[in-house]
């Protein structure tokens, strides 16, 4: 175990953590800076050719442009339902259902956001979770802050269940083949039937953490944006927050055990959906007290964004709860459907792809389906809303020229951000005789712990989702490494494995991809270290009670 190069393999992390969450530098400034450190690492002491640098940079701009289109599909909705008058109808139905912020961002964030997330995956839960709060009246700090928390247990199946039969399945693989120590292991015992088997024991160590998520939430919302500043004021609706966790929690594990990784969020998320909306109606759980922000005028500028003064054209009809609410229903219908293996639609949509392989003769491609991102569904289901809502000639032009004006700043913190994360990656190709930064802090965190593995393994699994910015790509790059040190240790890999697909859930909370994408959307671009601070606490309670409990079954086991 080498000090130094333990050291300078952390400093691309570090340098993220002091510009942006230390010193509080816009990312649109600290990413770039951090890039820099990073190349310079990589060059000197690393000694990764300066052409794989290269290379692992287009790579990187070429994913952040895919992410970037995300993005733009959804700053391009959020405009054009604020613009038609859709958000004025869905918040007067929220207000009907509730008044409460704190049942409002357990229903939105938390259950549609599950859904939207087993739908979709790919940071999509927050570009639209976060704009809905902010139309009800959330600041835009709290809104993308509590859609990010949100998005951590559901991800485990995200994308119809992408991190477990992509991530775990490809990282257990080498050369196309499942690993010897992992086959020895398998016996008789199917692959696929493994990967289920992971699954289940993933979403069975969240029905305890994954159900007070929604709790840690609203004690966040009352503690860091009442009026009170009060933590006991989220407290008092414990039992509805659980009962609410619970509503996805269970369905979810029920799910993941008979039927496999595909559908758990999203059945989870649809269940929860009906179970809490109804208990709501009936006054089940529900505090006497309404909890509300303060005033508008008294909220802090740190908790606004750059979209609160922009101008608008809105229309002046009033469109029916139904009409408001159609283009969120057709994003659901149309990831679902999109989504499915059993549908040709997935194949017709991968057909076309934008990319480069062998980038400057190296061995990194990338390749990304523009017409599969749920970018191309945001902007499908654009054009459909302003047929069915009638925007005229000049409120279009205007949704559209708005919606790419606030890109700007997207673009440079996303342009800069994605190739610092595919040079720490790509690392492994050097002459230093070291393996990857990432692989080399994971080697070295083994080493001192020892029997006790299972307490860090989902920090591991966090790690590789803040620096890659996917679960499914962090349960890829370290579930073979995870498999081998519980071999090495005397555990059983399914639950190490299960830690590790954990962590890369915790890790989606404080991901600058999914910060900045999220960020962008609501106009909070600059204020990324303000969210990563807000989301880093409940991330590590995620990512530690994760790994007390998989150290305890492991024990008992």
């Amino acid at each position: 175990m080498n000090v130094l190069t333990t050291i300078v393999a952390l400093t691309p992390i570090l340098a993220v953590l002091i510009f942006l969450v230390v010193l509080r530098i816009p990312a649109t400034k600290a990413m770039p800076i951090s890039y820099l450190v990073t190349v310079l690492l990589a060059l000197v002491y690393w000694k990764v050719p300066a052409i794989q640098i290269a290379a692992a940079t287009l790579e990187g701009i070429i994913i952040a442009i895919s992410i970037l289109y995300i993005v733009f599909g959804a700053i391009l909705m959020l405009n054009t339902l604020k613009v038609s008058g859709a958000m004025d109808a869905i918040r007067a139905g929220f207000m009907d259902i509730t008044p409460d912020r704190r049942i409002q961002v357990i229903i939105i964030a938390w259950l549609f956001g599950a859904f939207i997330e087993g739908a979709a995956g790919f940071g999509t839960p927050a570009a639209i979770g976060a704009p809905l709060l902010v139309a009800l009246g959330f600041p835009p700090l709290a809104a993308v802050s509590l859609a990010l928390m949100a998005d951590s247990s559901p991800v485990s199946f995200g994308a119809v269940g992408t991190p477990i039969i992509v991530g775990i399945n490809q990282g257990l693989r080498i050369g196309g083949s499942v690993a010897p120590i992992v086959q020895k292991y398998l016996k008789n015992q199917q692959f696929d039937d493994y990967l289920r088997a992971v699954g289940a024991q993933a979403v069975l160590i969240d029905l305890i953490i994954g159900t007070t998520i929604p709790l840690i939430m609203v004690m966040m919302l009352t503690r860091f944006f009442g009026r009170n500043k009060s933590w006991l004021e989220g407290l008092k609706v414990w039992r509805f927050a659980l009962f609410a966790g619970f509503s996805f929690t269970m369905p979810a594990y029920l799910v993941a055990t008979y039927l496999g990784p595909e559908f758990p969020s999203i059945f989870g998320g649809l269940i929860g959906l009906v179970i809490v909306v109804t208990a709501v109606k009936k006054g089940m759980f529900r505090p006497q007290e309404v909890w509300d922000f303060p005033k508008k005028e008294d909220w802090s500028n740190n908790w606004l964004g750059a979209f609160e003064n922009q101008e608008e054209i809105q229309s002046d009809k009033k469109l029916s709860l139904p009409l408001a609410w159609t283009p969120y229903i057709l994003v659901a219908i149309f990831l679902i459907l999109t989504r499915l293996n059993f549908l040709p639609i997935k194949l017709w949509l991968n057909i076309f792809r934008i990319g480069w392989n062998n980038i400057l003769g190296t061995e990194i491609s990338t390749s990304f389906a523009p017409f599969y991102l749920p970018g191309t569904i945001f902007i499908v289901v654009v054009l459909i809303t302003v047929f069915i809502h009638r925007l005229d000639k000049k409120q279009s032009i205007f949704v559209f020229s708005n919606s790419l004006k606030a890109m700007i700043g997207s673009a440079i913190a996303l342009g800069t951000s994605v190739p610092l994360v595919r040079i720490f990656i790509n690392s492994e190709l050097n002459n230093a005789g070291l393996d990857s930064m990432p692989l080399e802090l994971a080697n070295t965190v083994s080493q001192l712990m020892g029997s006790s593995w299972p307490i860090i393994a989902p920090l591991i699994g966090s790690l590789g989702s803040f620096i890659s910015g996917s679960a499914t790509f962090s349960n890829m790059m370290f579930s073979l490494f995870q498999f081998s040190v519980a071999d090495q240790i005397g555990a059983d890999p399914k639950v190490v494995l299960s830690l590790q697909a954990l962590g890369a859930n915790a890790g989606n909370m404080i991901c600058v991809l999914n910060v900045v994408a999220a960020a962008s959307v609501v106009g909070l671009i600059g204020k990324e270290g303000s969210i990563i601070r807000l989301t880093l606490g409940p991330m590590l309670y995620f990512i530690l009670l994760s790994g007390i409990i998989g150290q305890i079954i492991i024990y008992l086991l």
